[in-house]
């Protein structure tokens, strides 16, 4: 079996970094660039800032650590960071749709790449589906908080655990739809909305203040004790065949236990990564709004938890109404029950930039598989609003029947693993392409690569042993039916493996050689010009059979600029100055008189963006390749250095 042929077979072909940004074949981003550094860390926000500020901090404090929580707030931070650092290396190398799925492609290959894309459909699926079923509870409670009357056939289907709930239904139903649709109001609202919720958080902090005591903060690290009865995780399952000890909370090892559940808060900065198709600047742009958004929310996190914690305590948050939200319940405890309907108000609008932001960034990771023919291949066809919308309907009626079906309020941890898998596979991605292709342009490097990733993938490992059993058993289930899904159609329609079966050839940004001069003939290899036969002993690679007609340069395939072989823009070969075609030689001419023509010659009418003057009689551009620097004297034509326009 030759190379090639195994190659072809072979699950772990890599796709090449040239192909994967489009700079080898062309025509891969063809998603609309909207988005700046600013949305970027406005997108980070949508989907960090979720109803868990909201409560997250007061569940863990009465729970598991006690005040330590915020100590675990930051631990919990510094493994994100980590991870972010991985996410902002390799997005500035390979700024594409597919994020984590997309590095592990190319660093390892294409099965890999499968198993890191199945999991991160699952993550983004699922989290959709579980944060709709949450914001018809919240919003369940917001209307019984503002005194709104429920008739009672309305109740039975809304603000429900499991079953079918028309609030949940209608939220995705709606998101789902401005994506598909390509509505620029998708952006504008996050803004609007994720404004709102800063402010909304601002408000909470600021009055949370007013009813401090620093004696809550204290004892800092309380007692250990037993932990209650439940599910075990991993560690414990570990700890306890091996050691014999059971699980503890509060004390050294509380603070510990309650960072990867605080963890799940920070999820959401690996999505900035899905938007580098649609980025300006995207290898720049991208790190910067990654590193920017998660640094905002950690700051935001722990000031919600210092201030909840340092107003009520950890016995007081025990205390509180369980029916409630917990930051209204506590505001309510106070006696400042108006923060607590402005808390319900936050909580709606901060799920519902959640939800918009898990549905983008879902649809653009089908897109990516799909492109990539592991996924159906007309998934990733465009509509005419610019836009993946096949893809966006897919995963929209994917969480709309999962939400409506299943039980997903019980199945939160599998977002949790789901990313952190993506994330182990990122931070060792870091070191696999720093030591299979060193010279890549890096425009953000991860510092002290080879220790802070092992660091990384030892952080993430131990959150992960913090997810109970179950939910490695559902896990190994889910990714099991991926391998089976690869195995018997992403293999076998594999855009990889279709490469390499019917290779070009010859490359599709090949540069062409220049116009012999009147009376010589063309160099061996180059097709004669109009009108003139092939020396003798020549084939003409143009002429029948081959894949250019019969003979010659038709109209439509006229040789162009070294950039791109055909006339697809401002320049075009084959032209005289000011633009007209060259006419065709006479009977008995080898080649048409008149002036040679110049392969640099503008389309008449189009402004050339390189000019620093104008343009001269002759339709060359001003500067180092206009009349001065392109044409001596007589009109003796000189090739510009290394060939054809080069960009600064």
């Amino acid at each position: 079996m030759t190379l090639d042929v195994r190659m072809r077979n072979n699950m772990f072909r890599r796709l090449p970094v040239e192909q994967a940004t489009g700079r080898l074949y062309g025509g891969r981003h063809r998603l609309r660039v909207v988005y700046r550094t600013r949305d970027l860390v406005v997108l980070g926000l949508g989907v960090m800032i979720g109803s868990g500020i909201f409560k997250i901090a007061g569940e863990q404090a009465s729970s598991t650590a006690g005040p330590g929580v915020l100590v675990s707030f930051l631990i919990a931070g510094g493994v994100c960071v980590l991870a972010a650092l991985a996410f902002a290396e390799l997005s500035s190398i390979i700024p594409v749709a597919g994020s984590a799925y997309s590095f592990s492609y190319v660093a390892f290959g294409e099965v890999w790449a499968w198993v890191v894309g199945w999991a991160l459909l699952m993550e983004l699926l699922l989290a959709a589906s579980v944060l709709a079923r949450v914001w018809s509870l919240y919003a369940t409670q917001a209307l019984h908080d503002f005194g709104v009357p429920i008739p009672g056939w309305l109740g039975d289907v809304i603000g429900q655990q499991k079953g079918p709930d028309v609030f949940a239904l209608g939220i995705l139903l709606l998101v789902v739809l401005m994506l598909a649709s390509g509505s620029r109001l998708s952006l504008k609202s996050l803004w609007f909305m994720v404004m709102a919720k800063v402010i909304v958080i601002g408000l909470v902090i600021a009055t949370a203040l007013k009813f401090f005591h620093p004696g809550n903060l204290t004892p800092f690290l309380p007692p250990s004790q037993p932990a209650p009865a439940g599910d075990k995780t991993v560690l414990d399952a570990v700890l306890g065949a091996v050691g014999g000890g059971t699980p503890q909370v509060f004390g050294a090892w509380g603070m510990f236990a309650a960072a990867p559940v605080i963890a799940f808060a920070y999820i959401g900065f690996d999505l900035i990564a899905t938007a580098s198709e649609e980025t300006d600047d995207a290898p720049r742009k991208v790190p910067r709004g990654i590193l920017t958004a998660l640094l905002t929310a950690i700051v935001l996190y722990v000031a919600v938890a210092f201030a909840l914690v340092g107003m009520m305590g950890m016995d007081g948050i025990a205390k509180l109404n369980s029916d409630k939200l917990l930051l209204a319940a506590a505001f309510d405890s106070v006696g400042a029950g108006a923060m607590g309907k402005i808390v319900d108000v936050g909580a709606m609008l901060a799920l519902t930039t959640v939800i918009l932001v898990l549905m983008i960034s879902l649809t653009r990771v089908v897109f990516s598989i799909s492109r990539d023919g592991l996924l159906p291949r007309p998934l990733a066809a465009m509509s005419r609003y610019k836009v993946p919308s096949r893809a966006t309907l897919l995963a929209g009626g994917a969480a709309v029947v999962m939400s409506q079906t299943i039980d997903v309020l019980t199945l939160e941890q599998l977002v949790v693993i789901g990313s952190l898998f993506a994330f182990l596979f990122v931070a060792a991605a870091v070191l696999a392409l720093r030591r299979s292709q060193p010279d890549l342009h890096r425009p953000f490097r991860m510092p002290a690569a080879p220790l802070v990733v092992l660091v990384t993938i030892v952080a993430v490992g131990w959150l992960m042993l913090n997810l109970n059993v179950r939910t490695w058993g559902y896990f190994a289930v889910w990714m099991a039916v991926g391998l089976v899904i690869y195995l018997l159609y992403g293999r076998r329609k594999s855009q990889m493996k279709l490469l390499l079966d019917s290779p070009p050839e010859r490359p599709l940004a090949a540069r062409l050689a220049p116009a012999p001069p009147p009376g010589m003939a063309p160099p061996p290899g180059m097709a004669p010009p109009p009108g003139m036969a092939p020396p003798p002993g020549t084939r003409d690679p143009y002429s029948s059979p081959g894949p250019y007609g019969t003979g010659g340069w038709p109209a439509e395939r006229r040789p162009g600029t070294p950039e791109t072989p055909y006339p697809t823009g401002r320049y075009s070969a084959g032209r005289q100055p000011g633009g007209q075609f060259a006419r065709e030689p006479q009977p008995g001419e080898r080649y048409p008189s008149g002036p040679v023509e110049d392969p640099y010659a503008l389309d008449p009418g189009v402004p050339d963006p390189y000019s620093s003057g104008g343009h001269d009689s002759g339709g060359h551009r001003a500067g180092p390749y206009g009349p001065q620097g392109g044409r001596g004297q007589g009109g003796e034509h000189h090739e510009p250095p290394h060939g054809g326009r080069h960009r600064r």
